[in-house]
């Protein structure tokens, strides 16, 4: 099975992201990915989005999923939705500052809770956070990057940075890899239409 390239934690403008749903898609789909999962905040949505997401046609495999907020502390978890299963994703750890102690305590709070986590992404706004590359931590390692972003510079202003260098392949790019155990599960998902 070849490698795919995806991004399983994308806003739209139904959330804190600066595109609709249609235009992030496309952007996607213009930087050669594979698939895409738009996850949105859970507290900021409505039904809509529920409505506009299959609606949008694409090439790529579409996944519709949300961020949920973890009430029992501050944390985001990305929640991927498929036909027969669903993917749970630890998102940015660094942005809370955990150490791989304070990571393994969320993992194992967060299952006692009755969220079995998939994956870990180990960048944060597209920096790689070697830190949660650990193997101490059982999770798939998953990367996001600043492509297409979805979110607003730090600024607040919706400008994005363009891609000044040549069109890398990014099969040979580790961090770019959908890993085994994670494109079984995304070949098991299959997008819900």
């Amino acid at each position: 099975m070849p490698w795919l390239r995806g991004n399983l934690h994308a806003h739209t403008t139904f959330s804190d992201g600066v595109k609709e749903p249609a235009q992030l898609v496309a952007a996607y789909e213009a930087l050669g990915y594979d698939f895409l999962a738009i996850t949105d905040h859970e507290n900021w949505i409505d039904d809509r989005y529920w409505n506009a997401i299959p609606r949008v046609s694409s090439k790529l495999l579409l996944f519709h999923g949300i961020e949920l907020n973890w009430r029992r502390f501050d944390q985001h978890i990305g929640k991927v939705s498929g036909e027969r299963e669903t993917l749970h994703v630890l998102n940015h750890p660094a942005r809370y500052q955990l150490s791989v102690a304070q990571t393994l305590e969320r993992i194992r709070r967060i299952g006692v809770g009755g969220i079995t986590l998939d994956a870990i992404e180990v960048t944060d706004t597209g920096q790689r956070q070697p830190i949660y590359e650990s193997s101490e931590i059982p999770l798939v390692k998953i990367a996001t990057g600043r492509r297409a972003r979805a979110h607003p510079l730090r600024s607040g202003v919706g400008r994005r940075r363009r891609q000044a260098r040549p069109r890398r392949d990014h099969s040979r790019d580790p961090r770019r890899r959908v890993p085994a155990r994670l494109r079984e599960r995304l070949a098991c998902l299959r997008p819900s239409h």
